[in-house]
């Protein structure tokens, strides 16, 4: 074999040898162009991410633009109405405010006499147009759905006097379910039963809002009243003379301020005394107790001795099954379940709601 020149060895050797990055680095930094080319490429860069940080920000802004056109749209809708129902009675005739329904019942003799005790209370205005506008559907009736309220309380009342009962406990597994609308419109509904008595006391003293459905402002501490302090009489109020034909023997025990301890004042042996004087001084027909969501905290557990029956109220398409067993679960198979009241149901027959 003949022996190459040492000059091509050297050059052959020279063209296998790969070229190490910092080698491009320097070729790159030396060559114009290439260090043009690569600025070029990353400013391409920065604007395609800008451009999709801008398209990200304009489809935000118009989720939230449709979302306020909807609300405005519900709002204007729901004063529509109102407008309407005003319109339709500023052009009816001139009607008297309607004296509460009186119950046929005649009054007792004696010192003891309930009726004496009714006529004492305070009384509030009815404004059916508020109640209309925080869904209590049983003030005007316009809305379908308060004969479902209507079926709740005729039932309700049958199982009440079929076993002896009187007091319910109105609860829900969660919040924002719907409870105190119930309580609401199931106090309204009874109000038009004749020969019945219905007392609703707010007890859901953590979180009270029965006031703010029926815009009463002037409503006392109901712990006062638990612990003794105020007596029964001087701390409920009743409807005043309506349009709504709301009858004057309901007895509401409003709330206005929160109560920290509330569990242990449902244990207090001073509930169960004034408890027993309503009873006793009121003669009702119904209790209603508006107590706060079963599974928060045990108020409900601490109130289980002074109810006899229980109304759960479920929120369709939110509250689970697990959440309304487990409210019954907490409360024993000693408290009786008068039904489960399922509120804000979808594909509902007529309304929003069902029984």
């Amino acid at each position: 074999m003949t022996e190459q020149p040492k000059f091509q060895r050297r050059k052959r050797r020279g063209a296998a040898t790969p070229v190490q990055p910092s080698d491009r680095a320097r070729t790159s930094a030396s060559d114009p162009e290439i260090a043009k080319r690569d600025a070029l490429i990353a400013e391409k860069e920065a604007l395609l991410q800008r451009k999709a940080e801008l398209e990200a920000d304009r489809k935000r802004q118009a989720e939230l633009e449709a979302e306020r056109e909807a609300e405005q749209k519900r709002e204007a809708e729901q004063q529509r109405l109102l407008d309407t129902e005003r319109a339709a009675q500023a052009n009816a005739a001139p009607v008297k405010p309607k004296a509460p329904l009186v119950l046929a019942r005649a009054p007792q003799k004696g010192s003891d006499d309930p009726e004496r005790y009714w006529k004492c209370i305070d009384r509030f205005a009815l404004d059916e147009h508020r109640l209309a506008a925080r869904n209590v559907v049983t003030a005007l009736r316009s809305d379908p759905s308060h004969t479902r309220f209507d079926i709740l309380r005729t039932r309700m009342l049958q199982a009440l006097s079929e076993n002896g009962w009187k007091r319910v406990a109105i609860t829900s597994p969660t919040k924002d379910c719907g409870k105190t609308f119930t309580a609401a419109n199931l106090a309204i509904s009874l109000s038009r039963q004749e020969n019945c008595r219905t007392v609703l006391l707010d007890l859901d003293m953590r979180s009270p809002s029965l006031h703010k459905i029926f815009g009463v402002t002037d409503t006392g501490a109901i712990g006062d009243m638990l612990r003794g302090e105020i007596a029964p009489e001087d701390h409920v109020q009743g409807f005043a003379a309506n349009r709504i034909s709301a009858g004057s023997h309901v007895a509401i025990g409003f709330n206005g301020m929160v109560e920290p301890y509330a569990a242990e004042l449902l244990q207090d042996p001073s509930t169960k005394r004034v408890l027993s004087e309503i009873e006793t001084k009121f003669a009702p027909d119904v209790m209603l107790f508006d107590l706060p969501p079963a599974l928060l905290n045990d108020d409900v557990i601490a109130m289980r001795p002074h109810i006899d029956a229980l109304l759960i109220v479920a929120a369709g398409g939110t509250t689970k099954a697990t959440e309304i067993k487990e409210t019954e679960r907490r409360l024993g198979d000693k408290i009786p379940l008068l039904g489960v009241v399922l509120n804000k149901a979808e594909q509902s027959e007529s309304g929003d709601y069902t029984y």
